[in-house]
């Protein structure tokens, strides 16, 4: 089951989701979908999307993912590694679907895959990340300061 506590702190707390316009939704444990218009500030050049914006859309997608079995354990998540693969540009008013599973969960490191596709079912980048699962408490304690 999915500790909704954990998440609702994720959701609150996610200032730089919030700041790209990202859109959640957890699909089922292990799985979760991410969403993105890409806007003008999103941009590198008049016409391409930042591959930073990307990266991120793509993180949130894999941590999150990540966090639907951690925090099962009232554990969060930390991204131990992340690899992306841009496949195709991503331009100006895309509209971004980034889709993650969880492939493998251990106590502590979880894998996670993910996909990004565009509006026209176009596969534009490909990611993989290990999450390190470490005790909620510790971010809690962090968030209430707040």
């Amino acid at each position: 089951m999915i500790d909704e506590r954990v998440l609702t702190m994720y959701k609150e707390s996610n200032k730089f989701g919030a700041l790209l316009e990202m859109e959640l939704e957890v699909l089922k444990e292990g799985e979760v979908k991410y969403t993105l218009e890409i806007k003008e500030k999103h941009l590198a050049t008049p016409i391409a999307a930042h591959g930073g914006v990307i990266a991120g859309l793509i993180d949130g997608t894999l941590g999150v993912a990540a966090l639907t079995i951690a925090g099962k354990n009232q554990n969060v998540v930390s991204t131990v590694e992340l690899q992306v693969n841009y496949l195709k540009p991503v331009r100006m008013g895309d509209h971004l679907v980034s889709i993650g599973k969880v492939i493998s969960a251990g106590k502590r490191l979880l894998y996670v895959e993910a996909s990004v596709i565009n509006q026209d079912d176009v596969l534009v980048a490909k990611a993989s990340g290990t999450f390190n699962a470490y005790p909620a408490e510790k971010a809690f304690l962090a968030y209430k300061k707040e």
